[in-house]
């Protein structure tokens, strides 16, 4: 930090100025190279937020689908018991020995048989509703494997532009952060907040024909005069970008 300000405060305003300008010219060709990938990144990471929220759909109703089955099979053996009691029961009947017991033991006969009755409506609406979610599971597994092509396609589609600009944009980011540590902090921090806030990330601009090449107003003829003395800081009072000449930059043949 202490080399980087030390650099810095050996800087003349011109100086300044330039690093400023060969910074946002770096960091606008990286905005360009980034423009050509257009909505495939948002695209990407849209298909990757609908597949990650079909898998926990498919992951619910497949557990949904475990549990009724354990259901159905836990209402079958409540079935069998019932059964098995049942026949208990009817040998028991043969050996009574009066009409109330014979009754008592007919109500545990009838009780049981309800209760089967009531498990085979529970099996079979268990069984309707795991129909159901096995429907529900076969859609969303469908619309898994579509959008799965569709991520496919767009993730081949944003690493071939990727590749094709990699080696440039690896370069300018290289020469962007070698500028950068040659920009006081409080300058730079001016210049990243201007970045954010402009429109297409223009920080620093030319005067362009009298007016801000940022947002095209006119620029007074002593800020202009200001500009050319390169001997402070001067933002457009419209837009607040940093205005440098373009003499400064290009040479007396930039008009």
């Amino acid at each position: 930090m202490a080399n980087k300000q030390a650099e810095s405060s050996s800087q003349t305003m011109e100086q300044k100025l330039k690093s400023l300008f060969a910074l946002q010219e770096a960091d606008s060709k990286i905005d360009e190279i980034k423009r050509l990938r257009g909505e495939l990144p948002l695209e990407v990471k849209d298909l990757e937020d609908e597949l990650a929220g079909l898998d926990t759909r498919i992951g619910k109703i497949q557990d949904e689908i475990t549990q009724k089955d354990k259901d159905i099979a836990t209402k079958k053996e409540e079935i069998k018991d019932a059964q098995t009691l049942i026949k208990q029961y009817e040998g028991q009947q043969m050996e009574v020995r009066n009409n109330r017991e014979f009754e008592a033991i007919s109500k545990e006969i009838e009780y049981q048989k309800l209760n089967i009755e009531l498990f085979e409506k529970r099996i079979r609406e268990y069984s309707k509703d795991v129909e159901t979610r096995k429907a529900q599971l076969e859609q969303a597994k469908a619309k898994y494997s579509e959008r799965k092509l569709d991520l496919d396609a767009k993730e081949t589609e944003l690493n071939n532009i990727i590749n094709e600009t990699k080696a440039e944009e690896d370069h300018l980011k290289a020469e962007s952060e070698n500028i950068s540590r040659s920009i006081d902090e409080r300058l730079l921090n001016a210049y990243t907040r201007l970045r954010k806030n402009a429109r297409n990330g223009v920080a620093v601009a030319t005067v362009e024909r009298d007016a801000c090449g940022g947002c095209f107003n006119k620029i007074p003829p002593q800020r202009q005069l200001d500009i050319k003395s390169h001997k402070k800081i001067i933002v457009c009072e419209y837009c607040g970008r940093i205005l440098v000449d373009k003499e400064l930059i290009f040479g007396t043949e930039a008009e």
